[in-house]
């Protein structure tokens, strides 16, 4: 038998391109946080419902696939979340979806599994992100870790613990003291302050209602995590939990949190058939596993690898916006590739340390901080989103900025597709 079918055309790669992304406010986990009384489902039908808003040329039966992640698939975060938000969020039947988990990088998976379906011509627009509510689905809850884990001795038990994993990276790495973890933590909160005053935050939310008992409805229309104006004094004299006289606390580490993302992608043809904007193209992008004990330290390879399968430095890079899940983690990659610790390309709208890292969902903020820094600044090509994911990986994906007058993305109108011969990069 012939190994193509008649008629079979030349296997093609598309051009992947970032149209849009939103996010509700993140807000505290537990009784006294925003959403304490809102569903994880309501929160990610939000977003998808401020994506067609924002979007009105987007047809919603041209949407191929929703992609939502969360890292608790259980309650009102489970039930093959994809298709129900989807259904929630009043798509026509005929859009499947799906759920998807790798804890922190939930997001940035649905965004790069689903753009790999763009590539390989599957798809053509599709809407990706992720959900957690903290409050409701604290990390780990339910969760049944298999004994030989610990009887086999495969991880630590301090692997499961991700506090714990922090204060292992400051083992390994000396260099990195509490002081420099906490002025790195009071510069991401005076960066995202700084971010907010100047209008840059509040684009790219989606206000949500909610309702407490006794309190009646709030419309929240900002994150709630942020404590401007925190000082080194301020962070000083924090309890380390995670160890006695340890290194790592609440201050210079990622809180319990609440929120969704969203994003729209397309192939470059279908965003211009549609009149879609293109706020970033996709070059490339890894994921790479390391000892579950160091977690914090997995965008090192992964970054290692999105490189090499871009053909690029790290010195190609003009942003990079870092999951602060823990300041420790963040300095361990600058460290690595010798960038300051107050580098104007990391961050510049501050972190998670500031913002809030509600797990699966925090992939997809990266990506539209990111997409509004490349607009303000056409003078970068080429930017990363990268975060550390629990047990033991991490994950990376490198952007173009359409803005950058050497874009190499396919102008509008003409084709996408490159077909992919022996030898030459897809």
């Amino acid at each position: 038998m012939s190994q193509h079918g008649s008629g079979a055309s030349p296997r093609t790669v598309r051009d992947v391109v970032f149209v849009d992304g939103i996010r509700t406010p993140f807000g505290r986990a537990g009784e006294k946080g925003i959403y304490a009384g809102t569903r994880a489902d309501d929160l990610i039908v939000k977003c998808i419902r401020g994506l067609l808003r924002r979007n009105p040329s987007l047809p919603a039966e041209r949407i191929d696939e929703v992609a939502v992640a969360a890292t608790t698939q259980t309650g009102d975060q489970g039930l093959t979340l994809g298709r129900t938000a989807a259904l929630l969020a009043g798509l026509p039947r005929t859009v499947p979806g799906f759920a998807i988990d790798r804890m922190c990088a939930g997001a940035m998976t649905a965004v790069t599994t689903t753009a790999g379906s763009i590539g390989f011509g599957a798809y053509d627009v599709v809407i990706a992100g992720g959900v957690e509510h903290m409050g409701h689905h604290p990390m780990g809850s339910g969760a049944d870790p298999n004994p030989r884990f610990m009887s086999e001795r495969l991880v630590d038990p301090a692997a499961l613990n991700m506090g714990n994993t922090a204060e292992n990276l400051h083992d390994r790495f000396p260099a990195i003291t509490k002081q420099r973890t906490d002025a790195y933590a009071v510069a991401s909160q005076d960066k995202l302050a700084a971010a907010y005053q100047e209008g840059r935050i509040q684009p790219d939310l989606v206000p949500v209602a909610a309702r407490k008992p006794g309190q009646g409805w709030t419309v929240h229309s900002k994150d709630e995590p942020p404590r401007p104006g925190t000082t080194m004094a301020d962070l000083e004299g924090l309890r380390t939990p995670f160890r006695a006289h340890g290194r790592v606390t609440a201050g210079n580490a990622a809180g319990l949190n609440d929120g969704a993302t969203a994003a729209v992608l397309a192939s470059s043809d279908a965003a211009a058939e549609l009149g879609l904007p293109v706020k970033m193209r996709l070059v490339s992008y890894a994921y790479a596993g390391v000892e579950p004990e160091v977690m914090g330290i997995g965008p090192v390879p992964a970054t290692e690898k999105a490189l090499r399968n871009a053909g690029l430095t790290i010195d190609d890079i003009g942003l990079f916006e870092i999951n602060e899940a823990f300041a420790v983690q963040v300095l361990s990659f600058l460290d690595h590739y010798g960038i300051a610790d107050d580098d104007p390309r990391v961050n510049r709208y501050g972190g998670a340390i500031a913002v809030g890292h509600p797990l699966a969902s925090s992939g997809v903020r990266l990506m539209i901080q990111l997409a509004r820094q490349f607009e303000e600044d056409p003078s970068v090509r080429y930017g990363i989103t990268t975060m550390c994911v629990g047990l033991g990986m991490g994950g990376t994906v490198i952007w173009e900025n359409p803005h950058h007058p050497d874009y190499s993305g396919t102008p509008s109108g003409q084709t996408a597709a490159t077909t992919v011969s022996e030898g030459a990069p897809a």
